[in-house]
């Protein structure tokens, strides 16, 4: 085992091509002159006590590959000048005394496949391009408050987060409200177009469906539909029952909705529904396909809608509505209440118009759910509700007279 200190003679062999040390008890500081050593391929100084700062001229040791400092005593930066090493495949400084930050400019080694910087005192941003997309947390354990990519195993960067965010801010500032409003006026100019020509095909699209044109379905059909009403299926929970997605015998895939006749008006609610759906069709209503009316079980079987409620895209952060998508939910809203209220011979009022009864099919229309609370109106007959029912919500406009009754819908 060596002692004292590294030779100072060593760094002035010019023709020295391998320098192993390692694992000795050499100490002393680092050298800080050398000799043009540029045949110089591997160093290794591990594993023993050498004290002071990483010599900068290290860096123009233009054969270098493998570079070995680690478990030393050295203290300072890691040199700027060890992106000169082009040819560097191998770099491990951990277990020493480092401080600062991490250079930006070693992303240009682009041979280097293994690195190890942990057991240091570094700080700041952990460089993400060149060879540093292929590192891990694995290179930089126990440091100082270093930063970056998360599989670095390191929290983000707050100040690269906020600049961004100015950044992003200010483009905003003066780009957006001049895309915003383009896109708006032309949306809105395409929407109306599709509006009327969805007004000039609403006979067909009014027809009648009588629920008795649909055959009835028994509670062991909707059981297997449903995987005996498996909590997997369960897709939501409403006032008078839960809602479950079924696969009927034919391979049509349904929202199934069971009411809880345990609770006080939940048959109610059930009639109420089948009343206003046997009379009503149209594009923007929920589309009912069958009944189960049993001892067991009273059910409405309704057509599937696989993006689930408005509620769901306005309130969470996992989802997100273009204007145009958010404008052209809105027609089709004011489409299916214009129908309720002006589009038959009794008005509908539904009482309980909200985001969390507005569903979206697999193409974003917007459809209007839940007739367990609305009420059908006789053409030219007061309202006699007085009371407010279900939730505050859209208040229907037209005579004042209506207006409790309204305030619900």
């Amino acid at each position: 085992m060596l002692t004292s200190s590294v030779p100072v003679n060593l760094w002035n062999l010019e023709g020295l091509l391998f320098l192993n040390l390692s694992s000795n008890s050499l100490a002393g500081d680092s050298p800080t002159r050398m000799g043009k050593l540029n045949v110089l391929q591997m160093v290794d100084l591990s594993w023993n006590q050498i004290r002071g700062s990483i010599p900068s001229i290290i860096g123009t040791f233009q054969s270098l590959n493998r570079l070995d400092l680690s478990n030393n005593i050295f203290v300072g930066h890691i040199p700027q000048s060890f992106s000169d090493l082009k040819g560097l495949e191998y770099l491990d400084l951990s277990y020493n005394r480092l401080s600062g930050t991490i250079p930006k400019s070693l992303e240009k080694l682009r041979y280097l496949n293994y690195l190890n910087f942990s057991f240091n005192k570094l700080s700041g941003e952990i460089p993400s391009g060149g060879p540093f997309v292929n590192f891990t947390d694995q290179s930089f354990l126990e440091n100082g408050v270093l930063c970056g990519r998360s599989n670095f195993g390191v929290p983000p960067c707050k100040a690269h987060s906020k600049r961004k965010s100015n950044m992003a801010f200010h483009w905003l500032k003066y780009i957006l409200p001049a895309i915003a409003s383009t896109t708006i006026l032309l949306g809105l100019i395409l929407l109306w177009k599709q509006y009327h020509k969805r007004k000039a095909s609403l006979p067909s699209s009014y027809e009648k469906s009588p629920l008795t044109e649909h055959k009835m379905v028994s509670y062991q059909e909707l059981r297997l539909a449903t995987n005996d009403f498996c909590g997997s299926n369960l897709i939501g929970v409403g006032s008078f029952g839960s809602v479950y997605k079924g696969l009927l015998s034919d391979g049509t895939v349904v929202a199934i909705k069971v009411l809880n006749l345990q609770m006080e008006g939940a048959s109610k609610s059930f009639d109420a529904e089948c009343k206003v759906l046997r009379t009503i069709r149209h594009r923007n209503l929920v589309k009912v396909i069958t009944t189960c009316s049993s001892p067991e079980v009273r059910a409405l079987v309704l057509q599937y809608m696989s993006n689930g409620s408005l509620e769901k895209w306005l309130y969470s952060h996992n989802y997100c509505l273009s204007i145009l998508q958010r404008v052209s939910m809105l027609i089709d809203i004011a489409s299916a209440l214009e129908y309720l209220h002006h589009g038959q011979e009794e008005t509908v009022v539904h009482c309980d118009v909200k985001p969390g009864n507005v569903l979206l099919d697999e193409d974003m229309v917007a459809h209007v759910a839940d007739f367990g609370l609305a009420k059908i109106l006789a053409k030219n007959k007061d309202a006699t509700q007085t009371r407010t029912i279900g939730t505050v919500g859209y208040a229907a406009p037209g005579n004042s007279k209506y207006l409790l009754l309204f305030i619900a819908t």
